[in-house]
């Protein structure tokens, strides 16, 4: 096992890179990792394939963090990652400073994410997918990957990631791996330490909310709604109604590829999407329905206390 090269800037990055064997695969993190980045790891291994190159980039990107958010107290676990990069082959770990990746302060250039990035957890979180997206198409230009690796638990991201390359024609291939969930079925997250034992237990609502959702919509569609967005998100909001001490900001059932809320007669692939503070950590969620179209009501896009979109 040996030890990925640490580069800690860009001017190292850009020396190293030519070296690299194709196919040059990607995986973007802010570090602390955990179960969740492991399968990204292996599925960048795989796709390189036995002559291909994995890069892993470690950046807590203050763009995405708004006054009052956690950039501080975010974990940061250097060593541990290392140690995890180097059992799954990856090759070079790029590891900037937020000076190196922004030497001129804030950057007064950034990347608009669009309508899709205005709702939801841009609804919520404002700014936060120009953060994430100007960080990302940095990390594009840098690296040069022939592929880059995201995972599905943030479905808004890779939905604006994969906008992005295809509006700005980037040339490269994205790769989303599934759900990692620790054996209670909470969704894996860096942010899943913060979690007092009873905070937790509350937490468990938001997969046990989707899960009843995602059966729902899988119902016969000879049950009355059955396989209808309407039906999966009264499902959904029926398990979250019955727990008041989470406090939800959203639930939706929406079109993975556009975030629109999955409308009356809509019919096809989507996810039910959640978002909701456990204690004080705020936790993401989703998972993927498939809908048959059933839809014989209005389709409610079941915000809690949040203007329309």
């Amino acid at each position: 096992m040996s030890s990925p090269a640490l580069l800690p800037t860009k001017a190292e990055l850009a020396a190293a890179r030519p070296a690299l064997p194709a196919p040059v695969v990607l995986v973007p993190t802010m570090g602390a990792l955990h179960s969740g980045h492991l399968a990204l790891l292996r599925a960048a291994r795989a796709v390189a394939g036995p002559g291909g190159s994995v890069i892993v980039s470690i950046f807590v990107n203050p763009l995405q963090f708004r006054p009052g958010e956690d950039l501080d107290r975010y974990p940061r676990t250097l060593d541990d990652d290392l140690a995890m990069c180097a059992r799954e082959g990856v090759c070079l770990v790029f590891a900037p400073s937020a000076a190196e990746m922004y030497p001129g302060g804030a950057p007064q250039v950034t990347v608009d994410p669009g309508p899709a990035g205005q709702v939801f957890e841009g609804e919520f979180r404002p700014g936060f997918f120009g953060g994430v997206l100007t960080v990302v198409l940095k990390l594009f230009h840098l690296v040069r990957p022939d592929i880059a690796v995201f995972g599905e638990k943030d479905a808004q991201q890779l939905a604006l990631v994969r906008r992005l390359v295809s509006d700005t024609d980037l040339g490269l291939a994205i790769e989303s791996v599934p759900t990692v969930r620790d054996p209670d079925g909470l969704a894996t997250s860096s942010r899943n330490r913060y979690l007092s034992p009873a905070d937790r237990e509350l937490a468990l609502t938001l997969p046990r909310a989707l899960r009843a959702g995602q059966a729902r919509a899988g119902a016969e569609n000879g049950a009355e709604d059955g396989g209808s967005a309407s039906a999966a998100l009264a499902a959904a909001r029926e398990v979250l109604d019955a727990e008041p001490a989470l406090a939800v900001d959203y639930v939706a059932v929406v079109d993975s590829r556009t975030f629109t809320v999955a409308g009356p007669g809509y019919a096809g692939p989507a996810v039910i999407v959640a978002a909701a503070t456990a204690g004080g950590t705020r936790l993401i969620d989703n998972v993927p329905v498939m809908l048959a179209g059933a839809d014989r009501r209005s389709t409610e896009r079941g915000l809690r206390g949040a203007a329309d979109h």
